[in-house]
């Protein structure tokens, strides 16, 4: 049985509960959708999220992807439509505007690459990342 975190990111109680289970796209070339467990808090009712690390929120690719459109746009110099990674849907081919988006025109020109990332204030979970929208 797949453990899950038990203390909710809002009101700092023990006080999660399983919630189910849903399914999102993270493609890349050994996923199309994967399913992830949800939790619920029985004091606040918040409602959390365990997404596996290599999926962020809101993504429909995921990060070994978008690492692949980067390392082909700056380190092999390829052009944004030639940047596409292998996906394991081989009829699925991103749309160029859909690769620029992992690193926009502003980002581009100021060092996105060299920039920390945000980290959750709680941090990683084993499992993933917390849902929690304080990020530092």
């Amino acid at each position: 049985m797949e453990q899950i975190l038990r203390r909710c990111p809002l009101c700092l109680r023990d006080s999660i509960n399983g919630h189910g289970w849903r399914g999102k796209q993270a493609h890349d070339a050994s996923h199309d959708w994967i399913k992830y467990r949800r939790g619920l808090c029985k004091f606040c009712k918040q409602t959390v999220t365990f997404l596996p690390a290599f999926s962020l929120p809101y993504i429909h690719y995921s990060l070994a992807a978008r690492s692949q459109v980067l390392r082909r746009r700056f380190v092999e110099h390829c052009s944004w439509e030639s940047a596409a990674p292998p996906l394991k849907d081989p009829n699925r081919v991103p749309d160029p505007s859909t690769l620029r988006r992992s690193c926009p025109d502003d980002q581009e020109r100021h060092g996105f690459l060299n920039r920390p990332a945000l980290t959750c204030c709680h941090g990683m979970t084993s499992e993933g990342f917390c849902s929690c929208r304080e990020m530092r």
